[in-house]
């Protein structure tokens, strides 16, 4: 999971060192994602995983995103 997650987060912030992403990494204070690269974030792992964000404002690290996603996944 942390794995695929890291993947996703390469491609939309590319420029970003992923070595030292964790589940306690902040999406914005840690990686710099704004609301549209939340947005991406959000599109890229609904595609991955294949389920639908119905929320996202209470997600603010890597393992609120993994944790949602282990809830909602259906692939």
């Amino acid at each position: 999971m942390k794995e695929k997650l890291i993947a996703i987060l390469k491609r939309i912030l590319p420029d970003v060192d992923t070595s030292a992403i964790g589940m306690e990494t902040n999406l914005t204070a840690d990686l710099g994602l704004n609301s549209m690269s939340i947005m991406l974030l959000a599109m890229e792992t609904e595609e991955e995983f294949g389920f639908e964000f119905e929320e996202f404002e209470n997600i603010r690290t890597v393992g609120d995103v993994a944790k949602y996603v282990e809830a909602h996944a259906t692939k």
